[in-house]
């Protein structure tokens, strides 16, 4: 196993990832195998399956999509996966959250799910996004610029842990519309960070070589 050191934060730089920005999903419970199953089950529209294609860097997945859609890979999807210390992780690529729904629930079972996600090329200047489920019931989700721009003002969920985590903010100065989104969003990142010990494998994920697998109808 890898020791993960790396936190989170680090998703706030631009395009950390890819010029898109990212979708990363985490839990302590399940293998990172099982939460891709858990994940396809959730497609929009269509039933799909995962089809593995070997380990592979996030550039390659997105060439595979690109064979596979020609001059449209975002119509495709794909997840690349892994587990590091503690932590198990989905990485998405190609087709953005809308395409996956909250049906039936990632989280189901007793699995602690955690969901962060930048649409960064989003026309509609969406916020990054953060969501954490436990069995079914959201517990805590907000929009990480803290601005109102965009879903509720402020963080939402569990009457326990909502006003947990929107405390620990205020402690770290924010909501603060002076400073500029970009802060707000690392600042958000390193709350979470500290208070859930989140953590991703940095190098891994964005030049390494992972486990993927793309979720197409049969």
């Amino acid at each position: 196993m890898i020791a993960m050191t790396d936190g989170i934060a680090w998703l706030a730089e631009p395009q950390c990832l890819s010029y898109e920005g990212y979708s990363v999903v985490m839990s302590r419970e399940l293998a990172s195998d099982e939460l891709v199953s858990r994940m396809t089950r959730t497609v929009f529209n269509a039933k799909r399956r995962a089809h593995a294609i070997g380990e592979l860097t996030h550039t390659q997945v997105h060439d595979v999509l690109e064979g596979f859609y020609g001059e449209a890979p975002h119509d495709g999807l794909a997840l690349r996966h892994g587990e590091s210390g503690e932590w198990s992780f989905a990485v998405k690529c190609g087709g953005w959250p809308c395409k996956f729904g909250a049906e039936p629930p990632l989280s189901r079972g007793g699995a602690h799910i955690f969901q962060l996600e930048h649409d960064e090329q989003n026309m509609k200047s969406v916020p990054p996004q953060f969501a954490y489920r436990h069995d079914g019931r959201d517990m805590c989700a907000f929009n990480l610029h803290l601005d109102g721009s965009w879903g509720p003002d402020g963080v939402i969920g569990d009457p326990e842990i909502a006003p947990r985590v929107e405390a620990v903010l205020t402690a770290a100065g924010l909501p603060d519309h002076d400073l500029d989104p970009r802060t707000v969003h690392r600042t958000s990142l390193e709350v979470l960070e500290s208070l859930f010990e989140l953590s991703l494998p940095r190098d891994l994920i964005v030049t390494g070589t992972l486990p993927a697998a793309v979720l197409r109808a049969g």
